[in-house]
């Protein structure tokens, strides 16, 4: 999705951000109970007017250390909110106004909301000229910076006490900002607050049946309302947590330096299991108060291969002093790095994929699955994806699948 970085170049701040937009207008009509306004026009009209351009310098291509992240100055609205939302987009203004309306139709109203724009080459901006809110603040990059480093725009321009990041394609339910600000301000000794939430498809229908799945997968559905207990094995074992169901204290997210840039695609992962190596609290609420979106724009064999590279950098620096974690993580390891060998074997990255099964061969017998892998990075290329893609189509779907092959 992001196009590689350049040495230099120029961050586009527009606080506040108006100037061009419909007057009088009216909420869409038909919309069904859960749904939210698909239109930046449903919004209330307030009129806002300031514009700032601040040039910025751009980190170097290679390793990224901390001094060299791009460094967003906050322009705070007059007055100072107790949270900021942060959504992060890159060429999706067809389906941004989903989320950002979700946010507009909160019960609770002292946030302020910021969308950072990766550069998108789409009508995105055109889009969030049509909002006329003063607690929309619009961070457009004239150049891609990639996911995490777009992110980290918004947590540095973030004013709020309590922090929130979800992703341009999903959406909150009314009550999300409701509900965990309220364990937020009545338990002080509380980090974190994470929710249940819903699963919808490309129609912006909720699917109950693939929500309770997707509960059950994760472990979601055993969790009770409060503390929990064991974050660690909640967070690197079961993977029961979602960062885009869960509201932050920005303070905790400081302690860990908010997400890491090596981490990218797998950043959120990553961001739990380190808060929960630090020690802080995490709270449960298990109410279903946010919207994740499966669809078909998630998934190919590029974004996999990067995820699932991210993935394994992540655990080959974690360490656990539980036996039980640590067994879990080599095993984890293991598992990915077959995975990610067949995903290289299919792209055509040969070499890298026979190193993979050769170090796994090392540590014991192949499984029949990556023996199957080897054999088939002796044939050329096409003919291989073709073998690859015969086994997907026979192999049994998931929930996850369903919702996206039914919905585009």
């Amino acid at each position: 999705m992001a196009a590689e970085d350049t040495a230099a170049g120029r961050c586009l701040i527009f606080s506040d951000f108006a100037g061009r937009f419909r007057e009088n207008q009216q909420d869409s009509s038909g919309s069904s109970q859960e749904a939210y306004p698909t239109s930046p026009q449903a919004s209330p009209a307030v009129k806002c007017t300031q514009f700032e351009l601040r040039s910025l310098p751009m980190p170097s291509p290679g390793v990224i250390r901390k001094e060299q992240t791009p460094h967003i100055p906050p322009t705070p609205p007059p007055t100072v909110p107790k949270v900021s939302i942060c959504i992060p987009t890159y060429n999706r203004a067809d389906i941004l106004p989903y989320a950002v309306n979700s946010v507009l139709a909160q019960t609770y109203v002292d946030f302020e909301l910021l969308i950072c724009d990766d550069a998108s080459p789409d009508h995105t901006a055109e889009v969030v000229a049509q909002w006329d809110d003063p607690r929309i603040r619009y961070i457009r990059h004239p150049q891609n910076l990639k996911r995490s480093r777009n992110m980290r725009a918004g947590y540095e321009a973030a004013v709020g006490d309590y922090f929130l990041k979800f992703d341009d394609d999903d959406a909150l339910t009314p009550e999300f900002l409701a509900k965990t600000v309220a364990v937020l301000d009545s338990q002080p000794q509380v980090d974190f607050v994470c929710t249940d939430h819903w699963v919808i498809n490309a129609h912006n229908q909720r699917d109950e049946a693939a929500t309770q799945a997707n509960s059950a997968k994760w472990g979601k559905d055993r969790l009770g309302d409060g503390v929990i207990a064991d974050l660690v094995t909640e967070t690197f074992e079961h993977q029961s947590l979602q960062v885009g169901s869960t509201l932050f204290r920005k303070s905790c997210l400081a302690a860990v330096d908010f997400m890491r840039f090596e981490a990218d695609g797998c950043e959120d992962f990553d961001l739990l299991v380190r808060l929960a190596l630090a020690g802080k609290v995490g709270y449960f609420i298990p109410e279903r108060l946010m919207e994740y979106r499966f669809h078909g724009g998630q998934t190919s064999l590029r974004q996999d291969i990067h995820f699932l590279s991210a993935k394994l950098h992540c655990l080959e620096g974690y360490q656990f002093d539980p036996l039980h974690l640590e067994q879990s993580r080599q095993r984890k390891m293991a598992d990915l790095k077959q995975v990610l060998a067949l995903r290289l074997i299919e792209k055509g990255e040969t070499q890298r994929g026979r190193q993979l099964l050769a170090d796994l061969k090392q540590a014991g017998p192949l499984s029949r699955r990556a023996q199957v892998g080897w054999g088939l990075s002796y044939l050329p290329v096409a003919l291989r994806k073709l073998v690859f893609q015969g086994f997907r189509q026979v192999r049994t779907k998931d929930y996850s699948e369903r919702v996206r092959n039914a919905a585009g």
